[in-house]
């Protein structure tokens, strides 16, 4: 597959800023082409997910791995427009989430295991930070192979983090109860455009081999790069930090944390029933 293996090397060229060979002999290229080239879409075509479809998206995404076969990861499908408006207030900032045929919310379900133990007349010793991180990783890994599976079919995904800054609304809206809380949000639809590949840290930023080492040497060619094709249209907050002649990626994100943001998070997770210590 001399085609496929070309437009992988392209995606990832234009990723990652650097020319990584692939044999064109490997199996499952295919798929290795839609992970390189993933591109996040916000435009959706009128166009509804039969059931059908959503129901086996679902069941692929929750063949993943599972910590410990735990299974502490669910999914909450929303079709239902006036949530998805209700959402969309919420974010007003995100414009397209109004436009979603549906939206899933991705929950770290802490709930089952101590329900399970009690229904089977066993003691849950566990009830500790270890099992609020257990959920979270699966219910981010259960995002991710949904995200590979709609794209698998055509489907055009948009993850939603932010959603966690209205955790106790989100939380209330859809009756998550004790030990049941929202990880990220995910837009869905038919794409109403190819969408485009977004520039990432060299490999050589964030792969370790053998021994981990810092590297913010390739940090500056990173930030023109992305700005050659994405830059950014407004500076964040320029009344408090000025404008710069040049606005990249790292300056960007540098302002974006440069004031607290979801300080109240571990507050509406213990909220929750879940024990951090």
């Amino acid at each position: 597959m001399p085609d496929l293996a070309l437009s992988i090397k392209e995606a990832l060229s234009e990723r990652f800023g650097e020319r990584i060979d692939v044999d064109a002999s490997l199996s499952g290229l295919d798929e290795l082409g839609r992970i390189a080239s993933h591109r996040v879409h916000r435009t959706y075509l009128a166009r509804d997910i039969a059931p059908d479809l959503m129901r086996l998206l679902c069941a692929c995404a929750m063949s993943a791995p599972s910590k410990s076969d735990l299974q502490q990861a669910d999914i909450l499908v929303v079709r239902d427009k006036m949530k998805i408006h209700a959402i969309a207030d919420l974010l007003p900032e995100m414009p397209w989430l109004r436009e979603t045929p549906v939206f899933l919310i991705f929950l770290a379900n802490g709930r089952r295991l101590p329900q399970i133990s009690k229904k089977r007349g066993k003691p849950f010793p566990n009830d500790h930070l270890d099992l609020f991180f257990n959920a979270t990783v699966d219910a981010a890994i259960v995002l991710t192979t949904l995200l590979r599976a709609a794209e698998a079919v055509g489907l055009g995904c948009c993850p939603i983090s932010v959603i966690r800054d209205h955790a106790p609304t989100i939380s209330e809206m859809f009756a998550l109860p004790e030990k049941v809380i929202p990880v990220a949000g995910m837009c869905l639809g038919w794409p109403a455009e190819k969408g485009s590949i977004t520039p990432r840290l060299s490999l050589n930023t964030t792969v370790h081999e053998e021994l981990f080492s810092e590297n913010f040497a390739e940090l500056d060619a990173y930030d023109r790069r992305r700005a050659a094709t994405r830059p950014y249209r407004n500076q964040r907050e320029p009344e408090r930090f000025g404008h710069n002649e040049f606005y990249g990626w790292s300056e960007d994100k540098a302002r974006q944390y440069a004031a607290p943001l979801r300080a109240d998070f571990g507050a509406f997770v213990r909220t929750k029933g879940f024990n951090l210590d």
